[in-house]
C-alpha cells in the first residue's frame, strides 16, 4: 500500500472516530433538552451515556493527537512527542535492531544459509553476462590506464628497475644460466651444429685452402704437390669436424663441456666478473637510458592493452571469456570448490555484520534523527494512525459504558 491510500484509510478512520464523537455529542444536547420535558429515566441513561463517551472520545483524541502533534495547535507541554522525542526514538530504534536483530544468534542460522557458489556458476555461464563484466571490466581498467600519469609510471619503472639490478649479481645470474645449459646437455645442440657449419664451411672453401697452402710453400715446391697438400687439410679438417659433429661422446665435446663448466665457475667466483658486469650494466642502464627504455617499455604496454581492452575479439578477451567458462563450469561441478567459497563468504558476512553491527545502529539512529520532525510524525501517523483512531472509538464506547455504570448506580444506591 502506497503512502496515498494510506492516507485515504487514515482520513476515513478519523472520519468515522470524530463522527462518533458528534453523534454522542447530538445524543448528549438533544437528551439534555429533552429532559427538562420528559422526566422519563431512560432518557437520563442515554444522557449519561453521551455525556461520558463524549469525555472519553474527548481525552483518547488528545491522548492520539498529542503523539503526532500539538493539539489544536496549543504548545501543551508532553505534546507533539514523536516530534520532541525524534533522536531519542532514533537511538532507541537503532539500538532495538541491533539487539534483537542483530545478535550472533540470530544471524547465524540466515548465514548458514548462504550458498551463493551456484547461483555465480549459474549467472557466469550466461553468455550475457560474460560480456557484461568483461565490457565493465574494460571500462575500468580503461579509464584508469587513460588517468595514469604516464611520466609518473615511467618513472616508477625506471626506479623499480634500477633498485632491482642494484642488488642483481649478473655475474652469478649470467654464470648459473650456463650451468643451467649445461646440465640440460643443451649446449651439444650448439656444439654439433657449430661442427657442421664449419664442415660445410671447409669444403665449400677448398679452393681457398689451396690457394693459401700454395701461397705460404716454397718456390721449388711443385703446384701439384701444394695441391695434394691442400687437399689432404681440407679433408682431413672436413673428416674431423664431421666426427664432432656425429659423435655425442667424442673428446671434443668433452672438453668443450669442460671449459665451459670452468668459465661458468669463474664467473661466479671470481671478482674481477662482477666489476666487468657492473661496468657494462652501468653503461648499458645509465638514468638517461634507463628512463628512455622504461618510456618504451610502458608505452607499448599501454598501447597494447588499450587495443586488447577496446577490440571485443581481442585475444585478451577471448582469454577471459575462456577461463570464465571454466570457473563457472567448475563452480556448478566442484563441490570442494564450491564449499570453500560459500564457507568464505559465510565467515566474511558474519565477521562484517557482527563488526558493523553499531554502524547498522548508527544509521537508524541518525536516519531517524536527520527527518524533519513533522515529517517523521506524518510518517508514523501513516504506519499506525489507522489503529490509533479506534482507541478514540473504543474511548468512545467504554467511556459511555463506564458513564451509564456510574449513573446507574448513583441512582439506585445512593
Amino acid at each position: 500500500m502506497n503512502d496515498e491510500a494510506k492516507r485515504k484509510q487514515l482520513r476515513k478512520y478519523k472520519a468515522f472516530a470524530t463522527g462518533l464523537f458528534v453523534l454522542m455529542a447530538i445524543i448528549f444536547i438533544a437528551t439534555t433538552l429533552l429532559q427538562k420535558s420528559n422526566p422519563s429515566h431512560w432518557v437520563g441513561y442515554v444522557r449519561a451515556f453521551s455525556e461520558a463517551a463524549m469525555i472519553g472520545a474527548l481525552a483518547d483524541w488528545f491522548a492520539v493527537t498529542a503523539l503526532f502533534r500539538h493539539p489544536l495547535g496549543l504548545p501543551i507541554p508532553h505534546t507533539n512527542l514523536i516530534e520532541n522525542s525524534k533522536q531519542r526514538l532514533g537511538d532507541n530504534l537503532g539500538s532495538f535492531v541491533v539487539s534483537n536483530f542483530l545478535s550472533p544468534q540470530n544471524i547465524r542460522p540466515y548465514i548458514q544459509k548462504i550458498k551463493i557458489s551456484n547461483f555465480v556458476g549459474e549467472w557466469l555461464a550466461k553468455e550475457k553476462s560474460q560480456e557484461i563484466l568483461i565490457r565493465n571490466l574494460s571500462d575500468i581498467v580503461l579509464d584508469i590506464l587513460n588517468k595514469l600519469d604516464d611520466t609518473s609510471v615511467s618513472q616508477f619503472i625506471s626506479k623499480k628497475v634500477s633498485e632491482m639490478t642494484d642488488d642483481i649479481k649478473l655475474n652469478k645470474v649470467v654464470g648459473n644460466g650456463i650451468s643451467y645449459i649445461l646440465e640440460k646437455n643443451d649446449h651439444q645442440r650448439i656444439v654439433t651444429n657449430l661442427s657442421k657449419q664449419i664442415k660445410e664451411y671447409i669444403i665449400e672453401n677448398d679452393e681457398m685452402i689451396k690457394e693459401r697452402v700454395e701461397k705460404g710453400s716454397y718456390s721449388f715446391i711443385p703446384s701439384f704437390v701444394d695441391h695434394k697438400i691442400a687437399n689432404k687439410i681440407t679433408s682431413g679438417l672436413a673428416d674431423f669436424f664431421k666426427e664432432i659433429e656425429e659423435d655425442s661422446q667424442h673428446e671434443i665435446r668433452n672438453l668443450i663441456t669442460q671449459k665451459i663448466y670452468e668459465f661458468s665457475t669463474d664467473l661466479k667466483e671470481d671478482p674481477k666478473w662482477d666489476d666487468e658486469f657492473k661496468t657494462i650494466k652501468n653503461g648499458l642502464l645509465k638514468n638517461d637510458k634507463l628512463d628512455e627504455y622504461s618510456s618504451d617499455i610502458w608505452t607499448s604496454i599501454k598501447k597494447t592493452l588499450m587495443k586488447e581492452l577496446q577490440d571485443d575479439q581481442s585475444s585478451l578477451k577471448g582469454y577471459l571469456t575462456k577461463n570464465l567458462n571454466e570457473f563457472s563450469q567448475n563452480l556448478k561441478t566442484d563441490e570442494n570448490l564450491q564449499n570453500k567459497i560459500d564457507h568464505w563468504v559465510r565467515v566474511t558476512a558474519y565477521k562484517y555484520i557482527l563488526k558493523n553491527t553499531h554502524q547498522f545502529g548508527n544509521l537508524i539512529s541518525s536516519t531517524v534523527g536527520n527527518w524533519q520532525g513533522k515529517e517523521l510524525s506524518e510518517k508514523m501517523e501513516l504506519e499506525v494512525g489507522k489503529d490509533l483512531q479506534f482507541i478514540r472509538v473504543n474511548g468512545t464506547l467504554v467511556g459511555g459504558l463506564v458513564g451509564l455504570i456510574i449513573y446507574t448506580i448513583a441512582n439506585f444506591f445512593l
